[in-house]
């Protein structure tokens, strides 16, 4: 995902989550009601939620850097790799 550079970068990322999350559940209602293997949702369902996951994780940083008083425009998309394994 892109980073907006703009006043409104939070609102297009929450925008973007919301798209996200309706994907990830016509995706899931998709799934739950077929006969099929499902192989093609599935794999489009892990990258939704690894996307949505870099997301959250872009939102929580500039919200972090601007109540520290900083520009919330120095966050950056992590690798998907890094995201995935923090622990909650």
């Amino acid at each position: 995902m892109q980073q907006p550079h703009d006043a409104g970068a939070e609102q297009a990322i929450l925008s973007r989550i919301s798209q996200m999350v309706a994907d990830e559940k016509a995706l899931r209602d998709m799934l739950a009601g077929s006969d099929s293997d499902g192989a093609e949702e599935r794999g489009r369902l892990t990258a939704l939620e690894h996307e949505l996951d870099q997301c959250w994780d872009l939102l929580r940083q500039r919200r972090a850097l601007s109540e520290a008083g900083e520009d919330p425009g120095a966050a950056k998309v992590r690798p998907s790799s890094t995201v995935e394994g923090y622990r909650s």
